[in-house]
């Protein structure tokens, strides 16, 4: 009876040391190897960013399809060289930019894919904000917008598929067609909802306009602090992705300005190109990659897109800040101008005034 009971008492003090070198949730505890439960946080919090991140999307894009008025989207199709030459860049220029960057830089296969996913997105509403600020056509930097997001619908997967062959045809990687696809149709639906609604309602859609910018905003924080803790690593990513963020939208803004201007648009034309251009919808990225890559391929590459907006963001800024330094400057030497006209010709009358006998008409007093 009594070796029983210190049987018992060395067991429970067994079990004891035991418990101090495993953790409280092991199944199965042999000395210091434990058996662990599958942990499916990180898995969990990927759907639930999947999920967060498609419905926050299409309230963005929802917004930005009540930003459209079909009649001044309607001459801009009918009058389309301006669409047409910021077709040209979106779909021309910034693919190839992609392309071009990723050889020179070396990056990894698919590093190089978002990258391009990057080049080949339409562009972002937020330029309609900054194009607003620089005196830009508005019209057609919606109609712009509008229009790059419905062509993305073909031209997205034909670029990927054009400028990706290198990489793809290796089976380094293979590109997610069908969740690239299935992602962009699912735009339509919102935008065109949002188009409908400012048709009906346009004092509503204001509302809705302002909300969606605000979402848009959050969602973008919403990526880098949830991303943050799924992809742990991936902010140590290679320098040359940081390098690539940032000549990227700098390159776009300064292209689709050249572009513009060789086309013989106007120099308020030309701004709202250059901004359409450098400005790309990196939400749709974000999103696109999230959905479509697994979470190994996503600690390389998922923080492309928050490093291309930071940049192009700053560079937008930059590009804002110039042109009202410009335009103060302008205005205020048209003023000196005017000035020192008005100052001879105040001159002139008094001169002319005294040769005819000191008379000055009531005109110019």
């Amino acid at each position: 009876m009594q070796t029983y009971f210190l049987s018992q008492q060395f067991n429970t003090r067994s079990l004891a040391e035991n418990s101090t070198s495993c953790p409280a949730n092991a199944t199965i505890c042999n000395g210091t190897s434990c058996v662990l439960p599958e942990d499916n946080f990180n898995e969990t919090l990927s759907i639930i960013l999947s999920t967060v991140l498609t419905i926050m999307l299409a309230l963005v894009m929802f917004s930005m399809g009540c930003n459209v008025e079909l009649r001044k989207f309607w001459d801009h199709i009918k009058r389309p060289w301006g669409i047409f030459v910021g077709f040209l860049c979106q779909f021309g220029i910034m693919p190839l930019t992609a392309f071009l960057l990723s050889l020179v830089f070396n990056v990894l296969p698919v590093q190089a894919v978002v990258v391009l996913i990057m080049g080949c997105c339409p562009g972002g509403s937020a330029s309609n904000v900054i194009a607003y600020w620089v005196d830009g056509d508005m019209d057609l930097s919606i109609s712009m917008t509008t229009c790059s997001t419905l062509l993305a619908m073909g031209m997205m997967p034909l670029c990927l598929f054009v400028y990706t062959k290198m990489w793809t045809d290796s089976n380094t990687i293979v590109l997610p067609y069908d969740s690239i696809g299935i992602s962009l149709v699912a735009l339509i639906i919102p935008v065109s909802f949002g188009i409908y609604v400012n048709h009906r309602w346009p004092n509503k859609a204001k509302i809705i306009l302002k909300v969606g910018s605000i979402v848009g905003a959050i969602l973008i924080v919403l990526i880098a602090v949830v991303g943050g803790i799924l992809y742990k690593g991936s902010w140590t990513i290679s320098p040359k992705l940081w390098i690539i963020g940032t000549i990227f939208p700098a390159a776009g803004y300064t292209l689709g300005f050249i572009l513009a201007r060789i086309a013989g648009l106007s120099w308020h034309r030309c701004r709202t190109v250059s901004l359409e251009t450098g400005m790309q919808n990196t939400q749709l990225c974000s999103t696109i990659v999230q959905l479509s890559f697994t979470p190994e391929q996503l600690e390389l590459m998922f923080t492309f897109p928050l490093i291309y907006s930071i940049f192009q963001l700053l560079f937008a800024l930059l590009i804002l800040g110039g042109y009202r330094v410009y335009k103060r400057h302008r205005v205020k030497t048209n003023t000196d101008v005017e000035k020192t006209e008005e100052k001879e010709d105040s001159k002139s009358t008094t001169s002319h005034a005294k040769i005819n006998g000191a008379f000055v008409s009531n005109e110019t007093k």
